[in-house]
């Protein structure tokens, strides 16, 4: 079995033979108090148990299924809010983007930008991100076969950004289907975990 390529995160090493990490947080960023609070416990709970961890909320959820559902505080007040739980709590920061001029102001403040699963296949979108250079997580779609995976990663690469995370949400697929070994055969990575590297 080939394992993944190793990512630097600050002090973290992510992918390769390292130990798994965690991605944690708020779906949305609720208010600053809660997702501090939020950050502050789960970054213990981690350090307690040996685990590198990053945070995770959203500043604007744009996927809702209704119109009517809370979104967010947006992306100022919500890169302000990230960008102060970074500073102040010297943890890595990870934030979704929706849209290709949302990935320049995030990547000023986060140190990975997530695709949300609805848009992991929005060509337009994953370049922008890999142009910023930072890591980018991409949450598998459960509507994708595992073999598009591959596909999906060679676009953020296209840009010469391989700093590249795969996040497993389960298949729709009738098929008995594992991504991270269909993407393997394209491009000789592997990894069993939640979320790999590419």
């Amino acid at each position: 079995m080939s394992t993944t390529r190793e990512i630097a995160l600050g002090p973290l090493r992510l992918g390769g033979g390292n130990p798994l990490f965690l991605i944690a947080g708020p779906c949305v960023i609720e208010s600053e108090a809660h997702a501090r609070t939020m950050a502050e416990k789960v970054a213990k709970i981690a350090a307690d148990a040996g685990v590198p961890y990053i945070f995770k909320a959203s500043y604007d959820k744009a996927n809702r299924s209704s119109v009517k559902s809370f979104r967010g505080p947006g992306p100022k007040e919500g890169l302000r809010i990230l960008g102060k739980i970074k500073s102040e709590l010297k943890l890595p920061i990870l934030t979704d983007i929706h849209e290709v001029s949302q990935a320049e102001p995030a990547a000023e403040v986060c140190d990975v930008l997530q695709i949300p699963a609805f848009l992991a296949r929005q060509t337009d979108l994953l370049i922008a991100a890999g142009k910023t250079g930072r890591i980018i997580n991409v949450k598998k779609a459960q509507f994708l076969s595992p073999w598009d995976m591959g596909n999906v990663a060679e676009k953020v690469a296209s840009t010469g950004n391989t700093k590249i995370i795969l996040t497993e949400r389960g298949s729709s697929c009738r098929l008995r289907c594992n991504p991270f070994r269909a993407a393997s055969r394209r491009t000789g990575t592997f990894q069993r975990r939640a979320a790999a590297v590419y």
